[in-house]
């Protein structure tokens, strides 16, 4: 199997004055150790440039954004998303595969977006004129921004996976998972199940991923826990900043429940499974 390219041109170059200057620094003992987790949290932050982005815009608008605004707070984050994407994509700070991870999530997200809406699980208050149904097209990019973070991490940190189950298993979990999103409102609620289901499948899995000078490894389902924990802190900062409203929540702002980190780690699956059928998973090197 080819390996793919781990940077854009621009990203190669930027990678290139990054080593030039860690390369001075230490390389062993808690200098070294603290080294490696600052340039672990520069990458994140890099995989997650699209998400952060579209988050810091969430924020702005909310605080910054009055009804004589010639534009609606909604449409403006639908042009600034796209304008993102063709910035990232024009710059070279993203790969046309990461874009067609990020299409694929767009729209799985708005499916699920439009039937979530009809059943009431959550509103979106503001009005909008870019909009399918009740829902706004930009809320299809917050989902886009999941994709997006797990496509640039798995090229960025060089991931490599041992005991990853066989994807024809993935798949058919992560369609299980994606169908009781919409069934449960009609059948009993299978959910357990499909946590225990994941626990199983995924418990022997472990990641490898290259930092800076040494790679690491992590249980699967560790990084899969900490991935949530960071979503469901962004869904938090979308409820208060009313982006989009849970029925408890509409007269007074409430924490996001622990039942939505349940459904976030759920949907975690799905976007892995999403981005191994672009980016097949790969076993670490021999040596």
């Amino acid at each position: 199997m080819t390996t793919p390219q781990r940077f854009t041109s621009v990203e190669a170059r930027l990678d290139a004055a990054a080593h030039a200057v860690l390369a001075r620094l230490p390389a062993t003992g808690w200098s070294g150790a603290m080294v490696e987790f600052v340039v672990f949290g520069i990458k994140q932050g890099w995989a997650a440039l699209f998400g952060g982005a579209l988050l810091g815009l969430i924020m702005i608008t909310r605080f910054g954004w009055f009804e004589a605004m010639p534009i609606a707070r909604y449409d403006f984050l639908f042009l600034a998303a796209i304008a993102l994407q063709a910035a990232m994509l024009g710059f070279k700070l993203e790969t046309w595969s990461e874009a067609r991870v990020i299409l694929i999530f767009h729209i799985v997200g708005t499916l699920m977006e439009l039937f979530k809406t009809a059943a009431g699980s959550w509103t979106y208050p503001d009005p909008s004129f870019f909009h399918f149904g009740n829902v706004p097209l930009f809320s299809g990019f917050m989902y886009a921004a999941v994709g997006s973070y797990m496509a640039r991490i798995n090229r960025i940190f060089d991931i490599r996976l041992t005991n990853y189950p066989p994807r024809w298993l993935s798949v058919v979990l992560a369609a299980l998972i994606y169908i009781n999103f919409f069934a449960h409102h009609f059948l009993p609620d299978i959910r357990y199940g499909l946590f225990v289901a994941v626990f199983v499948i995924f418990l022997p899995v472990s990641m490898h991923y290259r930092v800076h000078r040494s790679w690491h490894r992590m249980p699967l389902l560790v990084a899969f826990l900490l991935v949530t924990f960071f979503i469901w802190i962004a869904e938090n900062i979308g409820t208060l900043t009313r982006t989009w409203v849970y029925p408890r929540s509409y007269a007074a702002w409430l924490p996001v429940g622990p039942d939505k980190f349940g459904s976030w780690f759920l949907l975690m699956i799905i976007s892995v499974v999403l981005v191994t059928l672009v980016h097949p998973p790969r076993a670490p090197d021999r040596e």
